[in-house]
């Protein structure tokens, strides 16, 4: 039996056993077809066929350092050697220097740092911190947002996903932020986008009682949602309503931070400092599950005697840190930041902005760093999206099969083709990629008619 033979072997068998017994993530289990990965370097994946494609989605925008990186292999393995894990009560140098580390790139005074395993329940914690800390139960956040799937975490959450498990008892209440492109506010500018959207959050503060508020939670660039890169000003103006009414500012960098944006945290392109914020995903390219509550010096005077009552078992997991430990290490001396900046500035702003002037479905470019949306619409003067909000189409799946049948794999939501390669994509890779989208929209538009 030849090496091949044997690999599509192995991959059919790993097919079958996922069919029998694994149950997938927001799936109807029955009418899944899912890709079989035998292996991933770089930029790149492979299927169980032995076909390669390049990697626009970073997973679930989590590998910001691409697959297989050395760096975080070797350290996950040296500290598998040393200490694979211990209770989260002890002290161990992996999580002690993941902690300081994260503390050198966070907003000036988080510097305390809570450690979970993943995004969702970081925001569970921060959400639970601002409520003990303010004696207050609400939580405000946005409509087209995302925080996880856990059970407060998705009932923030401001999309679809959230339907399904909306007890409307969880003190949430939900509001419009900036989004000009579909604009709740009939704005024409960003500049009036900016002013109509502060206006319509300070209503919602005070008819729903500032008094009851604990904390305004929101991701500093929604990702999944769409990647609305708010206009400048906003998030200065949302912290300056929550220093007027005592309320805290949590700033959801799951997806954003580290590096996605184009800076270590998507709050410094507009120079805010939230009281919390949360992070998981790109602090360690999603090689271990871990993700955090960087906490500011109120909110860590409140807990410092008095218990705060949380935990996890596996919180600030030695493997998981060591990772995070080597990911830090490895983009600051590689310049994965600035890298991601000017791939952005450079090479797939432009890029997907030419892409725009080709095909009549792209109705709007946005994004920065490696961290771009494609909002595809039917019409482009009614703005009619080419899939319905919260579902699918035949002409976004035509795209999407067509970018896989060409070695693409792109993250899609609804009517949005979303680029978000590994941070150290090369920009050969990244054009390649633009490529290859510009001949599946052609494809999928001219089967359309």
């Amino acid at each position: 039996m030849t090496e091949r033979s044997t690999d599509l072997a192995g991959a059919e068998r790993a097919y079958e056993l996922d069919r029998r017994h694994v149950f997938h993530s927001w799936s109807a289990q029955e009418k899944l077809d899912p890709m079989v990965v035998t292996k991933a370097e770089g930029a790149y994946v492979w299927d169980g066929a032995g076909n390669r494609y390049l990697d626009f989605a970073s997973q679930l925008v989590f590998t910001n350092l691409g697959h297989q990186h050395p760096k975080v292999v070797r350290a996950i393995q040296e500290q598998a050697a040393i200490l694979c894990t211990i209770a989260p009560g002890t002290v161990n140098d992996a999580r002690s220097e993941a902690a300081r580390l994260i503390s050198t790139h966070t907003p000036d005074g988080l510097d305390r740092m809570f450690f979970t395993n993943g995004g969702a329940d970081a925001n569970e914690h921060a959400i639970r911190m601002a409520r003990l800390h303010t004696g207050r139960p609400k939580v405000l956040s946005r409509y087209r947002s995302y925080h996880g799937g856990t059970h407060l975490a998705v009932n923030v959450t401001g999309d679809p996903r959230r339907w399904a498990s909306d007890a409307a008892a969880d003190g949430v209440v939900h509001f419009f932020g900036p989004f000009l492109y579909r604009s709740a506010f009939s704005a024409t500018t960003q500049e009036e986008e900016c002013e109509r959207a502060l206006a319509h959050l300070e209503q919602v503060i005070q008819l729903e009682g500032p008094s009851t508020i604990a904390a305004i939670l929101l991701e500093s660039i929604p990702g999944t949602a769409g990647i609305m890169v708010p206009p400048p000003g906003y998030l200065r103006g949302v912290r300056e309503l929550c220093d007027r009414h005592g309320i805290m500012f949590i700033a959801d960098e799951v997806m954003s931070g580290f590096g996605r944006a184009g800076k270590w945290f998507a709050v410094e392109h507009d120079d805010v400092v939230p009281d919390l914020m949360t992070f998981a995903k790109g602090v360690n390219s999603g090689y271990a599950p871990l993700g955090g509550v960087a906490i500011g010096e109120p909110i860590y005077r409140t807990f410092a005697e008095r218990v705060y009552p949380g935990g996890l078992t596996y919180s600030g997991h030695p493997l998981a840190c060591a990772a995070a430990v080597a990911t830090i290490h490895a983009m600051e001396d590689e310049g994965v930041v600035e890298h991601a900046e000017r791939l952005g500035r450079e090479v797939l702003g432009p890029g997907l902005q030419a892409l725009a002037g080709k095909h009549e479905w792209i109705g709007e470019v946005r994004g920065t760093g490696a961290f771009w949306a494609l909002e595809l619409v039917s019409d482009r003067a009614t703005r009619e999206p080419l899939a319905p909000y919260g579902a699918s189409s035949p002409e976004m799946a035509a795209i999407l099969a067509a970018c896989k049948t060409r070695g693409l794999l792109p993250m899609a939501n609804f009517n949005r083709i979303h680029c978000v390669p590994p941070l150290n994509t090369s920009v050969d890779e990244a054009r390649e990629g633009l490529a290859i989208l510009d001949e599946a929209l052609t494809e999928a538009r001219t089967s359309a008619g």
